[in-house]
């Protein structure tokens, strides 16, 4: 069988193209509004990119392929953001990708695959997801959900909620509604929290199938694994100044965290973001050995500062753009050059984790599609 292809929205910088590839599929076309993205996306992939607002896309523009991805903006979705689902300006752009889809008609793609926070489920009381899946059903997509965890394969703690729609699928695989026994305690519980499965038990109507069981594969990614080795004297240390105003607004407990570090004989790496607690701005260090979940970085607030500790000391920086990209999965040659370093830090925080990509692929969207697949070794 000749190599399934892939057409990729809201590309990016294009990280969902990496994981895409690495699973033996060959992308395109892609499309995003960002010039700035599309400086390091040519720079890694060359230059089958459309430079547009999605809402001028039209179904006649896209080349019939077997899967579309589409990782939506999220910020009318997020925690974080505005909660104003998708009737936000930003997240709403999901309803341009079914429209194109749409005009694409019989040559739509066989497969869809969506991505976008875990609070999706929640948004508007689940109404924008159960919107988000009507439209989907109505160009033919049976869909299944699942909530994937970067920590499972980098040492990055980021869940994402994706969508994978099959079109035509057998409808004695789409039951009309799912229980709360259906999602529980399962082998395919590890992929749908709570509140997912929440949802689902009040899905009747949907169009739904089960196709995204099982678990991800056994890893144990450790933050010092994707660390640089930057000499004591670089310039991107913190001050001794500084150093002491960090120190100065750690809480009690979060000291304690690198006081216990500082004792041990082996050099430790922890992250530190800068929180606002009781309305005092404070720094809160991780007690364990991976990072939070990156951000869109547009100032302090959303970056994460990196602590090392070793022989009784202790210095911090701020994560280097090199090192979120390793917490994304990427490969050291990924080529950031084309950009500042704060807009590369700001095209990873937007994108999703490479190996996640390439899992959910090899895993669910090949089978799906008839496609041999690479042995993938799971869980325990």
């Amino acid at each position: 069988m000749s190599q399934l292809s892939v057409a990729e929205f809201f590309a990016g910088i294009g990280l969902v193209r990496a994981g895409v590839e690495a699973a033996g599929l060959g992308v395109v076309w892609a499309n995003d509004i960002s010039k700035v993205k599309h400086a390091v996306y040519a720079a890694n992939f060359g230059d089958n990119y459309s430079v547009s607002d999605v809402r001028d896309i039209r179904g006649d523009d896209v080349p019939s392929v077997d899967l579309a991805t589409a990782s939506f903006p999220c910020i009318d979705l997020s925690l974080a953001g505005h909660r104003r689902g998708l009737a936000g300006e930003q997240s709403g752009l999901f309803f341009e990708f079914v429209r194109v889809l749409d005009e694409m008609g019989a040559r739509r793609p066989a497969a869809v695959l969506v991505e976008n926070v875990p609070s999706f489920v929640s948004s508007r009381g689940g109404r924008d997801l159960r919107d988000a899946l009507v439209a989907l059903n109505r160009l033919g997509y049976a869909c299944d959900l699942a909530v994937v965890d970067s920590r499972w394969f980098v040492p990055q703690s980021r869940s994402r909620l994706f969508v994978f729609g099959l079109l035509g699928a057998d409808q004695a695989t789409n039951p009309p509604s799912l229980s709360v026994v259906d999602c529980g305690a399962s082998a395919s519980d590890v992929l749908r929290p709570a509140p997912l499965r929440r949802f689902l038990a009040r899905a009747s109507g949907l169009d739904l199938t089960r196709r995204m069981i099982g678990r991800p594969p056994s890893a144990d990614p450790r933050l010092g694994d994707v660390v640089e080795r930057l000499a004591p004297e670089d310039e991107r240390w913190w001050d001794a100044k500084r150093l002491a105003a960090f120190d100065s607004t750690l809480p009690d407990r979060h000291a304690a965290r690198i006081a216990e570090l500082s004792d041990q004989s082996v050099t430790a790496w922890r992250t530190a973001y800068r929180r606002t607690r009781g309305g005092r701005a404070v720094w809160e260090v991780r007690g364990d050995e991976i990072a939070g979940c990156l951000r869109t970085a547009r100032g302090g607030s959303s970056r994460q500062a990196l602590v090392e500790i070793s022989e009784g000391r202790h210095r911090v920086r701020w994560m280097t753009a090199r090192e979120c990209g390793r917490l994304q999965g990427v490969l050291h040659d990924f080529d950031i050059s084309p950009v500042t370093e704060s807009q590369a830090l700001f095209g990873f925080g937007d994108a999703v984790t490479v190996p996640v990509i390439t899992w959910l692929v090899e895993s669910f969207v090949k089978p799906a599609l008839g496609v041999p697949t690479v042995a993938i070794h799971a869980a325990a």
